[in-house]
């Protein structure tokens, strides 16, 4: 399964945050989406990512959120893949970097983001196809000689 399959199935809602935002702005929008990440754009690119990680760091400086720019606690060169990128690579590498958003690129274009919530719920939706196949090729198991269904070894 390519990237292109999980952002086909999740959709292509993206929310974004300017980098010149206060964190304050950035923690509302946050919450009123009921979502863990915001892409930071500027000038119409990707700029960053702003997870809950870097919410977190920031909010244990003890400074008023609205004086706290999303430019000086965002992760100014977040991992990426591509929608050709294959799941198990993009697993791996969230893995390896502790990373549970990544943003999809295609060259400069940004054409989504995969959560780690995304790459659970593919490889369970995709069990959970392989398992309903299984079983409807076990019902259709052909008959023996002596009546019974014949049983996989």
């Amino acid at each position: 399964m390519k990237v292109s399959d999980i952002l086909r199935i999740k959709g292509n809602t993206l929310f974004t945050v300017q980098a010149g935002e206060t964190l304050k702005t950035a923690i509302a929008v946050m919450a009123e989406k009921d979502i863990g990440s915001l892409v930071v754009v500027e000038h119409g690119d990707l700029a960053g990512m702003l997870t809950f990680r870097e919410v977190i760091l920031a909010l244990a400086q003890n400074r008023p959120l609205d004086s706290i720019y999303v430019r000086s606690v965002m992760n100014d060169s977040p991992l990426t893949c591509t929608p050709e990128t294959d799941m198990e690579e993009v697993s791996r590498m969230m893995l390896k970097h502790h990373a549970r958003y990544m943003p999809v690129m295609d060259q400069k274009m940004l054409m989504g983001i995969i959560s780690f919530h995304d790459m659970a719920h593919a490889v369970v939706s995709s069990q959970d196809f392989e398992n309903r196949l299984l079983k409807a090729f076990i019902r259709q198991w052909p008959q023996t000689d002596g009546g019974e269904q014949g049983r996989a070894t």
